[in-house]
């Protein structure tokens, strides 16, 4: 058994013993514990404090379950001149994120017209395992995305700079280099773009159903039953192949540099390394991809929702709130021993939560802090946040990014057996529209923890900051 012990508000800290470099924290309320306990993800925490070059902690958020070598709902921020990069602590869909957009619309304008758009959005935003058919690119493209991210789409007529000025890193980050990309990702990268995916990825037509804090839910132009959509994707095959690519390479990494991990699964490579610097390169060309992804799926979406209404955009007034993204590493500037320096943060399952002030925030909410965006289950809520300073200090500004499930996907088909999760749905206002009844079945809202929970533990801990609460209306499921 693994021994937590109490660190501070809604925080435990396994403590460094044996080879650790640091100590884990966990946070998380005493009522979570039981369920956080029941997998791995703990003993993952303590695995991740074990790599050269951390630094602080090895962090890990409420939602926390296992994962693939970091658990996911896991933080690490390592020195860049004698840390590590760990595709393991990225996780394979290199920035799956969520955009969550407002509009000028009220939950009764869209009543009658539900269901019809939710079957175009169903039709517009491909769904399922390796889905296709949003639009085709040239592999040169690709390679184009790979370096300009959302602004590429933008480029071509799909949105606009409003977008990308609410969007992490602007939707772009510089340094992918498409050199280090292998023939199959750029092949897989080809007929994706604009595409939901599978498991847990999701577009859902919601509304605003609470409002806690009247500020910030204003300066994001949140008001009561307000029409709202969130996409929740990442960078699909394209994001998959450039992971599974390099953790061979790293495999041999940690043998050529000598590196001694407790799991195979962290394996990783020096940061200034040859093969950290080419996986760094791949992995940016990734982030790029999702980026690009979610703004042509924000495009359709748009285009979906004025066809079904017959209105003008002017009149839906779809617009985006904020994008964040998980599943990444970035070169960042934090606090660190009482001086600034430049750190790598590995952000796994994890949402950047830069709190008021901080750099990299946008002008419109610097005063309230970065919008943090946490999607619940199909049944019940989700949540909009902003970051806080206290996440700045103990975070490396960082917070959770969703519900975290409590069931295999295995065990939540078996739980579903025998019932019709799309008509118990149906019969609570919610629609629901997946790639087949297996995947709707397997994200049934019992598979997940209770995101208020996880949402209470970080805002007890004073790492983010409760806004508004979003309920479904109608959900597409990859």
């Amino acid at each position: 058994m693994i021994e937590l012990r109490p660190h501070s508000d809604a925080c435990w800290e396994v403590p460094r013993t044996g080879d650790m470099l640091v100590p884990a924290h966990i946070y998380a309320t005493e009522e979570m514990l039981e369920d956080i306990s029941s997998d791995d993800a703990v003993q993952q925490a303590v695995n991740v404090a074990h790599m050269p070059g951390i630094l602080k902690a090895s962090i890990a958020m409420p939602d926390i379950h296992w994962g693939y070598g970091f658990p996911i709902g896991g933080v690490a921020a390592f020195d860049p001149s004698d840390g590590v990069i760990s595709p393991g602590g990225v996780g394979y869909d290199i920035n799956c994120g969520v955009r969550l957009m407002g509009s000028k619309l009220s939950k009764d304008d869209i009543e009658g017209s539900l269901e019809k758009l939710v079957d175009i959005l169903f039709a517009r935003v491909p769904t399922g395992v390796g889905a296709s058919g949003a639009m085709t690119v040239s592999k040169e493209d690709v390679r184009k995305v790979a370096v300009e991210g959302a602004r590429w789409p933008v480029s071509h007529g799909y949105g606009s700079e409003a977008d990308l000025d609410v969007i992490e890193e602007n939707g772009q980050v510089d340094g992918g280099i498409t050199d280090y990309l292998s023939d199959r990702s750029i092949d897989r990268g080809t007929t994706q773009l604009g595409t939901l995916g599978s498991g847990n990825h999701f577009l859902e037509v919601g509304h605003v159903a609470e409002i806690y804090d009247e500020e910030a839910a204003s300066a994001m132009g949140l008001f009561p039953g307000q029409v709202t959509v969130i996409i929740h994707s990442g960078s699909r095959g394209f994001g998959y192949q450039v992971c599974d690519d390099y953790l061979s390479v790293m495999d041999k990494a940690m043998k050529k540099y000598d590196i001694n991990l407790p799991d195979r699964q962290l394996a990783c490579a020096p940061i200034q390394s040859e093969e950290g610097q080419r996986y760094i390169g791949a992995m940016r060309c990734a982030i790029n991809y999702a980026f690009a992804n979610r703004q042509v799926m924000a495009h359709n979406t748009r285009t979906s929702f004025e066809e079904v209404l017959g209105m003008s955009p002017r009149d839906v007034g779809l617009y985006t709130i904020y994008e964040v993204a998980h599943n990444i590493a970035k070169f960042e500037i934090h606090k660190v021993n009482g001086s600034e320096q430049e750190v790598c943060v590995h952000r796994k399952g994890a949402t950047r939560a830069f709190g008021p002030g901080a750099r990299d925030v946008p002008g419109k909410y610097k005063d309230i802090g970065q919008p943090v965006l946490i999607p619940g289950d199909m049944g019940r809520y989700s949540y909009v946040l902003t970051g806080t300073k206290t996440a700045m200090e103990k975070t490396f500004g960082s917070t959770c990014h969703g519900a975290g499930r409590k069931m295999s996907r295995r065990q939540a088909k078996k739980e579903a057996r025998g019932r019709n999760i799309g008509k118990e749905l149906a019969d609570r206002g919610i629609i629901v529209r997946g790639e087949s009844q297996r995947t709707i079945n397997e994200e049934h809202s019992d598979a997940y923890k209770d995101v208020k929970n996880v949402v209470k533990a970080c805002e007890v801990a004073g790492i983010s900051k409760t806004v508004a609460q979003l309920r479904p209306l109608g959900v597409i499921k990859g």
